[in-house]
């Protein structure tokens, strides 16, 4: 978490519905028709009061004394990590009753907790009721329930017991295996139908902050997106985007939308593919510390991306010889088309899915639920059961030492 709150910008959150708005885009290409079937509960469309919020989530209202107890009273090695927003603790509570329970009995939960200066943080913290209160789907994070109690403002979280992709993909610690070229794939296809399930009909929203960071996998490497504080509902009355102040992660943001502030579906496309290029290549969108030329990933990897000579110079040495050629250009050209300069020449995210679904078929990949499992059973000799250096997002704060910081905010 701690790293991902520093290089986020702080955002004005929606007060509004984010579930089954009944509108669309302009010429109805900016949101994709999701294949999921998942439905969301209706909600209207105008602005709504924070009370209207809070009692139309279907989530549980926690008292503060709970889950004080639940953490232990909030105790310093219970800490998860921290940031911005503020601290992330591990608790525990019975999967029945959402009583607090013992420590390592019942459901293992995190509770973030909301610094209490923080106003920008309140509007965080009730953007992610907004919207994780209504939205459903195997690839979002699981939005327990929240606490709202004099001046505490707490929200309480399914626990991820593999941390964040971020961690994974760049953390060199003993207990973060690095993910192999068949679980990539299978992170990318995941986190793929969470955003095309965010754009469908049945949500109609934008994520805003896809990153690394935000992607947080369970025990068995499924992907589910997290964090929805910057998420804003889709244009609506025929308008084609969203005009919106600029905020994000830098490098991470689609260069039409810092330009003009101007948002739609097709920006978390390319945030998309900033991801996917990192995933390919394990390296970070930007690094200061890599050579002169190397500091922005996509510009410099992006020459070598559809040529079968060079793609092989950008691709993650360590995953070499887990994949074919064919694999990793087709990944490639995928990660080129969602990165295009031009909205319109990107696909839309079900286009993506249906790429990834498509790779994963060939023979270039191999038994991914095995891979999974043999990844577990090495997690289990080399670290924690869980991994309590993660939670709710990528996490350093008192727990580990933080990784390099890579990406800037960007400030409207």
């Amino acid at each position: 978490m701690g790293s991902c709150f520093s290089v986020r910008i702080k955002a004005e959150s929606p007060l509004h519905a984010g579930a089954n708005s009944k509108y669309g885009s302009k010429n109805g290409k900016d949101f994709s028709n999701s294949s999921s079937k998942i439905s969301s509960p209706s909600v209207p469309l105008t602005p709504r009061t924070e009370g209207e919020i809070l009692q139309s989530s279907n989530l549980k209202s926690f008292a503060f004394n709970e889950l004080k107890t639940s953490t232990r009273n909030f105790r310093p090695d219970s800490v998860l990590g921290e940031g911005g927003f503020g601290c992330v603790f591990k608790g525990w509570i019975d999967e029945h009753t959402f009583t607090a329970a013992k420590p390592g009995t019942g459901m293992v939960i995190a509770v973030k907790r909301l610094n209490q200066e923080g106003f920008q943080g309140h509007k965080e913290w009730l953007a992610e009721i907004n919207y994780l209160g209504q939205l459903y789907h195997p690839n979002l994070v699981k939005l327990i329930g929240y606490c709202l109690e004099d001046e505490h403002r707490l929200l309480v979280y399914q626990f991820m017991p593999r941390g964040s992709l971020e961690n994974h993909l760049f953390r060199r610690a003993s207990y973060f295996q690095p993910l192999s070229w068949n679980l990539r794939m299978k992170v990318a296809l995941g986190a793929a139908k969470g955003l095309a399930y965010l754009h469908s009909p049945e949500a109609k929203v934008i994520y805003r902050d896809f990153k690394t960071s935000n992607i947080l996998l369970d025990s068995n490497y499924n992907a589910k997106l997290s964090d929805f504080g910057l998420a804003k509902d889709g244009p609506i009355d025929g308008q084609s985007h969203v005009s919106t102040r600029v905020m994000g992660t830098f490098g991470y943001a689609a260069p039409e939308y810092m330009a003009t502030g101007r948002l739609t579906a097709k920006s978390d496309v390319y945030s998309f593919g900033v991801v996917l290029l990192e995933m390919l290549t394990g390296r970070r969108v930007v690094d200061k510390n890599r050579p002169p030329g190397e500091h922005n990933l996509v510009e410099w990897a992006k020459p070598h991306l559809s040529s079968k000579r060079k793609i092989l110079h950008v691709m993650d040495a360590r995953i070499e010889g887990q994949y074919s050629l064919g694999g990793a250009l087709r990944a490639a050209t995928l990660a080129i088309k969602c990165l295009a300069m031009e909205p319109r020449f990107r696909p839309n995210m079900n286009e993506v899915v249906r790429a990834l679904e498509q790779l994963q078929d060939t023979k270039e990949t191999g038994n991914i639920k095995n891979e999974a499992l043999q990844n577990n059973h090495r997690n289990s000799n080399n670290g924690p059961k869980y991994d309590d250096t993660c939670a709710v997002k990528t996490c350093n704060g008192k727990v580990a030492s933080s990784p390099m910081q890579s990406a800037s905010p960007i400030h409207g």
